[in-house]
């Protein structure tokens, strides 16, 4: 194949003609069923299946299908119906009459899926060498890991076998492999995808993820993914996201104290963190430092306390069966479960609270938090042999999340000098899933280069809005422009600054007779771009905003330089009558200054 399987390239080849979807597959089938030598699959579906897949959506609107002919790769502890379900135990393997219900959502949206893939054995790890079906190999250097317990899924996408690949994240699960194979890797909000069909590993705290190959991609992904599932317990739809940081000209990132980061002796990973640190400054970030010491405590919780019970509890009547059938260093860590009494449960589920109380005021100096996805990568062979501690080194910055009920996206972030990837990931408060993806995406662009292991450029960024929003965005030409008279009706509104800019090169611009207000008119020709600022406020407080705005000034539809609409002050045009029009100063400002 000589084309990317990122999403908007195949919808654009689909659209097109050039390419349909049992072309896709009759291309890909030669590298699907070729010899596995990164042990990426437990179960390949066959090639009449596929074909089965893609004549179904012969005759299909590609405009009403998202994931027209869009093939994904499914870990293996998430049931498709008709395949086995493994969890990487064949003894413990069923075969599901229904597919999860993210898996039957991504397929009705036109996605094809490929096959199950490896994984460490019942999601427990974050290294990919734990299973029987072999351990999976990094596509840079195959005597390295590919990180788990995802690995079958990140190996998938980043090898272009796959445009995206679900995982599942209870400890890290869905970002440390993001981080080994130089791709996107998305948790998020516990909840909002459904955990149906998915075999648990701590029910409590488990997330499905998606790899894929740019942020808009793992967009795409959970836009059509998510949705309240009523039959899920843990399900919760998606709120709107607060401020979008992610398309903000400022935004403030935590960074943790030199006191926190720990490296494992990996020079070239210390100087990789610290270099997209200084790409997230020069994208309009403000670096503050965070103490991470609770965070880390939280991370401690989880494999010292009562969620490995939950661990045990998931399996508790195979494992008591056939404990002998678990792959050994998982046999260690499920079989501690049982040692857990309800007064331990509660002991550190009071810790729990406490900490998160803690961690939580983080929230209010900064934005976003960024760390490293993994302190260092290791060889296969260094990490059977010390297989219980190189795998918590692993789980250094990723242990705390779902305890602390946090979203985050894995971001490439450059290679060591051996070639092999870094990456980063951005934390942040549940449901700023949007916000968390968009930043992603613009720190993904500053560092360029290729997607995954494929070859493929990184194509440029797209300004999706598929993930509910509760901001509204307006466009200010005159009084409300920071440091002006009335500012202070954005700012008492919780707004933001989002960006400084200028509109479409379509206005005129006028002082209005009192002298203190402009006025801007859209026009047919002869117009101008005139300076703005973009501010983003809660929507529930726009509309008192809107109501105190006099006449003949309003709200309508500003065209931006970069020809976005947005929310903006238009005048009326018989406000004009008698006002002088100062479109040759280009912004308030200017004209202002021009009168002292």
């Amino acid at each position: 194949m000589n084309f990317s399987l990122d999403i908007a390239t195949l919808r654009r080849l689909y659209r097109t003609g050039e390419l349909t979807p049992l072309a896709l597959v009759e291309a890909l089938i030669p590298r699907l069923h070729g010899e596995d030598t990164h042990r990426i699959w437990i179960h390949r579906l066959n090639a009449d299946t596929l074909r089965g897949y893609a004549k179904r959506l012969e005759g299909r609107d590609i405009e009403r299908l998202p994931f027209y002919g869009i093939p994904f790769a499914i870990k293996d502890n998430i049931d498709l119906a008709g395949v086995p379900t493994t969890a990487a135990c064949p003894e413990f393997a069923y075969t599901p009459k229904q597919s999860a219900t993210v898996v039957q959502r991504l397929i009705d949206a036109g996605a094809i899926p490929l096959g199950k893939t490896n994984l460490d054995q019942f999601a427990t790890g974050l290294n990919g060498t734990r299973s029987p079906f072999g351990a999976c190999r990094n596509p840079f250097h195959p005597d390295y890991i590919a990180g788990g317990s995802s690995s079958g899924s990140a190996v998938s996408v980043a090898l272009g076998l796959a445009s995206f690949a679900l995982g599942t994240d209870t400890a890290g699960s869905g970002r440390v492999p993001a981080a080994f194979n130089n791709l996107i890797g998305h948790k998020p909000t516990c909840g909002v995808l459904s955990t149906r069909g998915v075999v648990p590993a701590c029910r409590s705290l488990d997330a499905v993820s998606i790899f894929a190959l740019t942020a808009e991609d793992a967009e795409r992904v959970l836009a059509v993914a998510a949705g309240f599932d009523a039959e899920d317990e843990y399900a919760r739809p998606l709120a709107p996201h607060g401020f979008d940081f992610g398309r903000a000209a400022g935004f403030r990132f935590g960074v943790p104290m030199q006191k926190d980061l720990e490296f494992f002796g990996n020079a070239d990973s210390e100087r990789l963190f610290r270099e997209a640190v200084a790409r997230l400054t020069s994208l309009g970030g403000t670096p503050v430092e965070v103490d991470l010491a609770p965070f880390l405590e939280t991370a401690r919780l989880l494999y010292g306390g009562p969620w490995v019970a939950e661990r045990y509890l998931a399996i508790r009547d195979f494992f008591d069966a056939h404990a002998d059938k678990v792959f050994p260093p998982v046999r260690e860590i499920i079989g501690g479960g049982r040692d857990y009494s309800a007064a331990d449960t509660f002991a550190h589920l009071y810790r729990l609270r406490a900490l998160k109380r803690v961690c939580d005021a983080a929230w209010n100096d900064i934005d976003v938090l960024v760390t490293p996805t993994a302190g260092t990568i290791y060889r296969i062979e260094a990490m059977q042999a010390d297989p219980i501690r190189l795998n918590s080194n692993l789980g250094y910055y990723t242990n705390f999340m779902n305890l602390l009920d946090l979203a985050a996206t894995a971001v490439p972030a450059g290679f060591q000098a051996d070639g092999l990837p870094f990456g980063v990931t951005l934390i942040a408060p549940p449901h700023q899933d949007a916000p968390l993806l968009h930043l992603a995406s613009r720190l993904h662009q500053a560092l360029g280069g290729h997607m995954g292991a494929t070859g493929a450029p990184l194509p440029p960024a797209e300004q999706l809005a598929l993930l509910p929003s509760g901001q509204i965005r307006v466009a200010v030409v005159g009084a409300h422009l920071t440091g002006l008279p009335l500012n202070h009706q954005l700012t008492e509104r919780n707004a933001r600054l989002v960006a400084e800019t200028r509109t479409a090169a379509k206005y005129r611009f006028y002082a209005l007779p009192d002298g203190k207000r402009p006025g801007l008119v859209k026009v047919g020709g002869d117009g101008a771009a005139i300076v703005c600022e973009v501010w983003e406020m809660p929507a529930g407080n726009f509309g008192s905003f809107v109501s105190g705005i006099p006449a003949p000034l309003g709200i309508g539809k500003v065209e931006l330089a970069d020809g976005t609409l947005v929310n903006g002050f238009i005048c009326e045009p018989i406000g004009v009558q008698g006002a002088q029009d100062i479109t040759e100063y280009g912004g308030w400002r200017a004209w202002l200054a021009s009168r002292r």
